[in-house]
């Protein structure tokens, strides 16, 4: 799962929980997302990679730029 993109379909940031789509078995999944750095906001449409996953369907993620 670590070093997956995906694209994030809701907003993630300070204080509130994000959703990220990433390709997984030829389709793709939602997953809850957080930033991996403490702060940061990442709209929504946004490319980003993940950075860690915790079971069983939390992601930590930095944005792709």
């Amino acid at each position: 799962m670590i070093g997956k993109t995906g694209r994030v379909s809701g907003g993630i940031g300070p204080g509130r929980v994000g959703e990220v789509m990433i390709s997984i078995r030829g389709g793709s999944e939602a997953f809850y997302a957080h930033p991996h750095s403490h702060g940061e906001t990442i709209e929504i449409g946004a490319l980003v990679v993940v950075t860690d996953f915790q079971p069983p369907r939390t992601v930590y993620v930095n944005r792709l730029d």
